[in-house]
């Protein structure tokens, strides 16, 4: 499958890099000189890829192309019409002053799987608005739940709107191109990073469903307030995250019971403060006390272990480091190393849908352009001078 991809920043191209691990051909379209925007966003070396950029792009093919050019707008009709999806997410309306809309493509390419990710639904009252990872966060509910009890709203760590999204996308074109084998038509996939972001809190649904209101920020505890402990525990070393996360059943008592095994403590064993998940969780400060004074004379990876082993849901809190020179997740291909042209070796997270009978090495970004030559030749059929002569013009 061939992939036209116009992405920029996060949402879309997290999208189209998983179409490329899946061994999708991903062309991407950049306008000639500085490229989409993400290469040169926070980068540490002036005129070298940025690091963002190097994460969210692996394993695809980079052309040039001014598309508000007429040879540039030429170009591009050529690869969507030899193309399988096209792909974009600018900011609203600007697709569509380019001269790439829907109706337009499609009559290009009949069957083409034409995607799109914006920050709002474009049939709604915040259709024209701009929206990075945190806007959409706000806008999806994920701040409302997110935070200590009484304190402000914190925007969760990970960027659940521009990768969820881009996810999200990546499933619909995985259904249309499947659909497309049936029926022979192709259609259009339409995401929003807000809808994205709600469908990432459907337990905040169920936590207003039980209680008749929006569910309140609970910090570590559970949302839907049915059980404890569930927290992050201090152990040894007193670092900013030596800390182990332990969460326990909400469906019977028995891994309270194994935590109080673990920790020396059986002698809470029938204390009415205790006896379910949801009276503990009416406790929890006196739960949490209890453990953490066994917690904090342990290191983080001796408390995960022991009470993994005792069959206790619990995990040290690691960091980006720790997790990208863990040897098994190296093994496992959770992490892998490419030699990028410029920057030299890097690690980057890797593929993590991991497939029997599917193997596609992981590639580095492309530098800007790097496949002009191949691409306009080969699969548009120019001659190496047409393609010096568009450079020379600034088409490409």
């Amino acid at each position: 499958m061939r992939v036209i991809d116009l992405t920029q920043f996060e949402a879309g191209t997290s999208c189209t890099e998983t179409l490329a691990w899946l061994g999708a051909d991903v062309i991407k379209i950049e306008p000639p000189g500085r490229g989409e925007q993400g290469r040169g966003a926070t980068s540490d070396k002036g005129g070298v890829d940025s690091p963002y950029f190097v994460m969210l792009n692996a394993n695809k093919r980079s052309v040039t192309c001014n598309v508000k050019s007429p040879e540039g707008r030429e170009l591009l009709t050529k690869l969507i019409a030899g193309g399988d999806v096209f792909i974009e997410n600018f900011a609203p309306g600007v697709i569509d002053r380019l001269g790439f809309d829907y109706q337009t493509v499609r009559a290009i390419k009949p069957d083409i799987v034409y995607a799109q990710v914006k920050g709002f639904a474009p049939n709604g009252p915040f259709a024209r608005y701009l929206a990075f990872d945190a806007i959409a966060q706000a806008a999806g509910g994920a701040l409302a739940t997110t935070g200590e009890e009484g304190g402000r709203p914190i925007k969760p760590g990970p960027n659940l709107a521009d990768t969820g999204a881009g996810l999200h996308c990546a499933i619909g074109i995985l259904a249309a191109l499947y659909q497309r084998r049936e029926t022979g038509i192709g259609q259009r996939i339409e995401v929003t990073m807000q809808d994205a972001v709600i469908n990432f809190t459907r337990i905040a649904y169920a936590a207003q469903e039980m209680f008749g209101s929006p569910p309140p920020r609970v910090g570590n505890q559970s949302l839907i307030a049915g059980t404890s402990p569930s927290e992050v525990y201090p152990c040894l070393g007193g670092g900013t995250n030596d800390y182990c996360y332990v969460y326990t059943t909400r469906a019977s008592n028995i891994h309270w019971e194994k935590v109080l095994e673990v920790i020396g403590r059986t002698d809470l064993l029938g204390d009415p403060r205790f006896t379910s998940a949801q009276v503990r969780a009416k406790n929890y400060r006196e739960v949490d006390a209890a453990i953490a004074a066994w917690t904090i004379r342990r290191d983080k990876n001796e408390v995960m272990r022991l009470f993994g082993e005792a069959g206790i849901p619990a995990s040290a809190i690691f960091d980006t480091s720790e997790l990208s020179n863990d040897a098994s997740l190296l093994e496992r291909g959770t992490f892998v190393t490419v030699e990028h042209p410029v920057r030299g070796p890097m690690k980057i997270p890797g593929f993590v849908i991991k497939m029997s009978e599917s193997h596609i090495p992981v590639k580095p970004a492309p530098l800007l352009g790097a496949d002009n030559l191949e691409v306009y030749r080969d699969l548009i059929g120019l001659t190496e001078q047409e393609i010096a002569n568009l450079a020379e013009r600034g088409a490409i």
